[in-house]
C-alpha cells in the first residue's frame, strides 16, 4: 500500500526581505492509499503552502523534515520526477495554456507519468467516459487548456487529469473555491469517482464543509498557525461547520499570508 509520510515539515516562503518568511512550523501527516484526508483551516494557516511544498513548487524552501512517499526521499526528486512517482496536484487557480489543446495535453501527461503512450482505442474510451462522469462536453477536448474556461470548467478538467493519470496520491488544492452548487456536485462526483476505486489517497483542502457533504473523508484535520493542532474522524468538520477556528487561532501563531 502506497504511503506519503510527512514528518516535522518546515517551510519557508520567498519575500522581498533577505530571509524567508517560515510558513509551515512542524507538519506531521501520513496518508495511505485509499484514504480521503481533508485539512481544514483559516486564510494564512499554511495549507496551499503545505501542497505545494509536496509538489515541489521553487518558491517554498524547505528547512527542516522529510516528506517521503513509499519511503523515497520526495524532496530529492524534480517536479517531474514527483509526478511520475505519483503525486498529483490539483491547483486552486489552473493556469491557462494558449495553443495546446486539452487533448495533446492529457495524452502527453499520461505517457510522460506511464512511461508510454496509451493504446488509441482505449484512451479515447477511457477520456470520453471520464469527461462524461464530469458532464464535460467532448468539444472541450480541442479546446486549448483552460483557454477561456470559466471557474468551474478549470476545475472540472483538473479533476479530469486526476481520474486520467490515476495518481497514488492527490493534493486537492481548495478545488472548491468560486464553484456554484451545480458544479460543485458535478466536481465532487468527479473526485468520488476516483476515490471509490480505492487507488489513490486524497488530500483535501478546504475552507469549508460543503464539499464534505459530496466527497466524506475518512480523517479531517485542522491546520493554524502551520501547524495541524486537532485531528479526528468527519464528526470534527461538524463541529467546524458550529463554532468556526476562533479557538484555535486564538491559541496558535500566525503563520503567515499563505493560505
Amino acid at each position: 500500500m502506497s504511503t506519503l509520510e510527512i514528518r516535522n515539515l518546515h517551510v519557508s516562503v520567498e519575500t522581498d526581505s533577505a530571509e524567508g518568511r517560515e510558513i509551515l512550523r512542524g507538519v506531521d501527516l501520513t496518508i495511505r492509499r485509499g484514504e480521503t484526508h481533508a485539512i481544514m483551516g483559516p486564510n494564512g494557516s499554511g495549507k496551499s503552502t503545505l501542497a505545494y511544498s509536496i509538489a515541489g513548487h521553487p518558491k517554498y524552501t524547505i528547512t527542516e523534515g522529510t516528506v517521503t512517499l513509499d519511503g523515497v526521499d520526495v524532496l530529492a526528486q524534480s517536479v517531474d520526477e514527483r509526478a511520475r512517482a505519483g503525486i498529483f496536484l490539483a491547483m486552486q487557480y489552473p493556469v491557462e495554456v494558449p495553443g495546446v489543446s486539452v487533448s495533446n495535453f492529457l495524452r502527453s501527461s499520461v505517457t510522460a507519468v506511464r512511461g508510454e503512450a496509451p493504446k488509441l482505442r482505449t484512451w479515447v474510451k477511457e477520456v470520453r467516459e471520464s469527461m462524461a462522469t464530469l458532464e464535460m462536453d467532448p468539444a472541450f477536448a480541442e479546446r486549448s487548456v483552460n483557454e477561456g474556461f470559466s471557474g468551474g470548467e478549470k476545475k472540472r478538467h483538473e479533476i479530469l487529469q486526476m481520474a486520467l493519470l490515476k495518481p497514488k496520491i492527490a493534493i486537492l488544492d481548495e478545488t472548491d473555491s468560486g464553484l456554484d452548487v451545480d458544479a460543485l456536485r458535478i466536481v465532487s462526483a468527479g473526485i468520488e469517482s476516483v476515490r471509490s476505486a480505492g487507488q489513490t489517497g486524497i488530500l483535501l483542502i478546504t475552507h469549508y464543509t460543503r464539499i464534505l457533504r459530496y466527497v466524506k473523508p475518512e480523517f479531517v484535520h485542522v491546520m493554524a498557525g502551520g501547524r495541524i493542532v486537532d485531528s479526528g474522524g468527519p464528526e470534527l468538520a461538524a463541529v467546524l461547520e458550529d463554532s468556526g477556528y476562533d479557538r484555535y487561532v486564538k491559541t496558535t501563531e500566525p503563520a503567515g499570508t499563505a493560505a
